[in-house]
């Protein structure tokens, strides 16, 4: 039967979860993205080369491994053709599903005029029209993938979706496309596309023999039901979304694997109870080189969240957890981890509430260390890193399996025994 393995993002994103699934990628038949669309960015380092992934799977850097871009997604033709020109061949390496939710060029309009609308109280999206997308997919307005293989069909929905929102496309200044113009950037995707566009749930039932790694993108406190409302993106971002996003039966999951890392950023705005605005988030941001992969935007950072973490733990049954980017702590005098928070009534709580205004961070002190970089086994760690991961263990209650002392595939810690 299938076996499905899981990696999510425990945070709220940019936690390394590309350079993990290219680490273990060479253990799997299949790799499969089941959400969000291009607004994710996965960065990979082999060897000295960096590749900054948007809609495409990790795995396409394993040539053994077949890639899904599975249902849950919403994919902008446009973009998934730009990234396919960089790796060659795509026929037989790469699936795309023929329900997955079609992005087009006005979603990103849409979704950039809001923002700009929304002014002091906009979310600090990426602009990259991924809302706007999964509005159409639930009001059932949305062009698929799988309608590129039928153009007049297309054309006429996508008619039909112009004349019946025409107003408010006027009214937020966004150019209405002629027939002809819809026609021509149609018909120019069915070509580069058509070979491509699959019945992924049927292709990854017929191969349930085989080994299969889910790949999350965002976050588990980016997801649209249990994140920071409003400050989320716009699909589900935990496990069981990720298997609403893929058809993979939920008993089939084996293992979830969650990515943090050794301390906490954010991208755009919304709740972050340990940034740090100080020297020390300043010091973290141009050390660890917090800038977004799909933007550039530089990231808030503060200090690792216990309490989110273990939430995020709980809500994804992850049974494992690989931390990343220990070797940015270096050289720092103290390191700290918030185990609680402190409310509005002076009250203590070691829980993640839903609303995170007003909330202090209660800290636990470590002492830092340096020369983490570059270690690949736990035993050679400094010693007070290696007594942070031990205690971060405890409070998050879950095995660090993994632990990424830098950005190469191979600067990686792995631990066969764990013990928490």
């Amino acid at each position: 039967m299938m076996a499905a393995d899981l990696i999510v993002g425990l945070q709220w994103g940019d936690e390394g979860k590309g350079k993990i699934v290219d680490l273990v990628a060479k253990n799997y038949d299949i790799v499969v993205r089941s959400q969000g669309g291009h607004n994710a960015g996965h960065t990979v380092v082999i060897g000295d080369k960096k590749y900054a992934l948007h809609l495409m799977p990790s795995g396409i850097l394993n040539q053994n491994a077949v890639n899904v871009i599975a249902n849950g997604v919403v994919v902008s033709p446009a973009e998934i053709i730009e990234e396919m020109e960089k790796f060659g061949e795509m026929k037989g390496r790469l699936f795309i599903s023929d329900k997955a939710t079609m992005l087009l060029d006005y979603h990103a309009q849409i979704d950039q005029a809001r923002e700009k609308l929304r002014g002091k109280n906009a979310i600090g999206t990426t602009g990259r029209g991924i809302g706007p997308a999964y509005a159409d997919k639930v009001t059932r307005t949305a062009l698929r993938i799988g309608d590129l293989l039928d153009i007049d069909k297309a054309l006429e929905k996508l008619t039909d979706y112009f004349e019946m929102n025409k107003g408010y496309f006027e009214y937020l200044g966004i150019h209405i496309p002629t027939q002809n113009e819809m026609k021509i950037e149609l018909q120019g995707y069915q070509n580069k596309l058509g070979f491509l566009i699959t019945d992924t749930t049927k292709f990854l039932w017929d191969n349930m023999d085989k080994n299969i790694l889910l790949e999350g993108a965002q976050a588990t406190l980016l997801d649209i039901d249990h994140g920071t409302y409003p400050y989320v993106t716009s699909s589900n971002t935990i496990a069981s979304g990720a298997l609403t996003g893929s058809a993979i039966p939920p008993k089939q999951l084996r293992k979830v694997t969650g990515i943090a890392k050794a301390y906490t950023t954010r991208v755009g705005n919304g709740p972050f109870p340990t940034e740090d605005f100080g020297k020390n988030g300043e010091y973290l941001r141009e050390k660890g080189f917090e800038f977004g992969t799909t933007t550039g935007r530089p990231r808030r950072c503060g200090w690792f969240d216990a309490v989110a973490g273990k939430y995020a733990i709980t809500l994804n049954s992850c049974d494992e957890v690989a931390l990343m980017k220990l070797d940015v702590l270096d050289g720092l005098k103290e390191v700290k981890v918030c185990i609680a928070y402190e409310n509005n009534n002076g009250e203590e709580i070691n829980y993640f509430p839903t609303n995170l205004d007003g909330l202090k961070p209660i800290y636990e002190t470590f002492a830092g260390w340096d020369k983490s970089a570059g270690v690949t086994e736990f035993e050679e760690l400094p010693k007070n890193a290696q007594e942070y991961i031990l205690a971060l263990e405890k409070l998050i209650s879950c095995p660090i399996k993994y632990i990424a002392t830098g950005a190469k595939r191979d600067e990686t810690v792995i631990r066969e025994q764990i013990y928490i």
